[in-house]
Formats: structure tokens, sequence, C-alpha cells
């Protein structure tokens, strides 16, 4: 079935950001979500998913293991299952991105403190 963010399942998460399920199954999700200026996340680690971030518009800034990272649109990064990271939109428009987990990672994380910078 064809995919658009019209047909798919939405949510809201964090301050305003949002998601949609482009596909959602056990072995395999891929979402696009939309975070405003000047939100971020809280930091976290899955312990079974591995993730791809992939920019689509804007420049995302991530924490990966204490370190900053700057992903730019038509970039990507990766983090094997276990690597603590968070993202954050310090840009002046919203940032659009895919998060792609294999398998799901929904029911895998597991939360860190302070919140991303």
């Amino acid at each position: 079935m064809k995919k658009t963010l019209d047909n798919t399942e939405h949510y809201y998460w964090g301050d305003n950001c949002q998601g949609w399920h482009l596909l959602k199954s056990d072995g395999l999700s891929v979402i696009q979500e939309t975070m405003p200026p000047g939100t971020s996340e809280t930091p976290h680690f899955h312990q079974h998913a591995q993730q791809l971030f992939y920019i689509l518009l804007g420049t995302a800034t991530f924490e990966v293991e204490g370190k900053t990272v700057t992903v730019n649109a038509t970039e990507s990064i990766h983090f094997p299952a276990g690597t603590k990271h968070c993202i954050a939109n310090k840009g002046m428009s919203n940032l659009h991105f895919l998060v792609i987990s294999q398998p799901k990672s929904h029911g895998d994380r597991v939360e860190s403190l302070p919140a991303c910078r």
C-alpha cells in the first residue's frame, strides 16, 4: 500500500514534535519525524535496535556518547544497539528526518539524563 503522511499512523512526542509510521513491523520500523526549532529529546539507548537517522531538511545536532555531532540535510548517522544518543533542533526552522530501526525500537528504549543540549 502506498503511504503518505495523510494516510499513516501519526503521533506527537516531546514538545510538539511529530512522527508518522511509514513502516511498522516487529523486524523493521521507518518513521518520518519533524522537530520544531529549539526542541530536543532525552538521551537514551536501545538494548536491541540499531538506528539510522537520515536528515531530509534542516540540521540535526546529536549527542553521541557525550560528543556533539552535526548532521545536515542529505546526510545520515548510524547508532548500533547500546549507543547512548539524543537529537536536538538548534536551527530556526523545522527539522525533518527519517528514523529507520531494526528491529523496531518502540519498547526497547532506556532513558538517561540530563536532556540533550
